[in-house]
């Protein structure tokens, strides 16, 4: 098995070296991955400027930093090692939960690989006062990995895991009723006006989500799809609004 990783924190992140070491046990590894931190990247892509791909010392792992995006990682990645298999995104420093998921650079690079045709699998752990516990977590991340990597079927995974040590494993759904984003007001040294972007705790979680199984304790693993259709609401469109009786003059 071929597995392609990236993240969105840089190749140098803890993270990225962990999941690697652990994917090492179920085949060949190659990591492609930003040179520098690329959080919150989404789903970009870099259409404006050329891309560079240069190999990084990373331990006993083939590894490689691009210049570009998450996306831009998996897009070039699978372009220059051919038959991978799945990839994987992570594991990143800060989880991606609930609508959070839109923004997120390391689900962004899973999705990619979904929307070029190979399996996804994003990866994240809570952002703390101190790094994660990735000795902690390495065992359990082997774990989803036993569960996932065989099951064919499921093209893109959110998973998440817990900040200590998981009480199990939970299929989840994704909780849509909470934003992490916040807007912060505060001023430059010349006493300007700026805002910080931010993030603020997530609470109320609704049952079955991801972020209750992470509230928790649990290992929250949560199938996403491509298809954005509203199929509820296309379907009562097309009775309410029937269009083929529409004419237009």
């Amino acid at each position: 098995m071929r597995i392609l990783i990236s993240n969105d924190d840089g190749i140098y992140s803890p993270g990225i070296a962990v999941l690697a070491q652990v994917a090492a046990k179920f085949g060949e590894v190659r990591v492609v991955a930003p040179d520098v931190e690329r959080s919150a990247a989404g789903q970009s892509i870099t259409a404006s400027s050329p891309l560079r791909y240069k190999r990084t010392p990373l331990g006993k792992v083939d590894a490689w930093r691009v210049d570009g995006t998450p996306a831009d990682c998996v897009t070039l990645g699978l372009d220059r090692w051919e038959k991978v298999d799945v990839v994987l995104s992570g594991i990143n420093l800060g989880s991606n939960l609930g609508n959070a998921i839109w923004h997120s650079g390391t689900l962004a690079a899973a999705k990619q690989a979904a929307l070029l045709g190979i399996r996804g699998i994003a990866l994240s752990t809570p952002s703390t006062d101190t790094e994660p516990d990735f000795p902690l977590l390495a065992p359990w991340v082997a774990r989803v990995l036993e569960l996932l990597l065989p099951a064919t079927d499921l093209r893109l995974v959110n998973v998440n895991l817990p900040a200590k040590v998981p009480r199990g494993i939970k299929w989840t759904r994704q909780s849509v009723r909470r934003y992490d984003g916040k807007v912060v007001p505060a001023n430059d040294p010349m006493g300007r006006a700026v805002y910080w972007y931010t993030v603020v705790p997530l609470e109320g979680a609704e049952e079955g989500t991801d972020l209750l199984a992470i509230e928790n304790g649990y290992v929250s693993i949560t199938p996403l799809c491509l298809d954005l259709t509203n199929h509820h609401e296309l379907e009562r469109a097309r009775q309410a609004y029937p269009v083929d009786e529409i004419i237009f003059t």
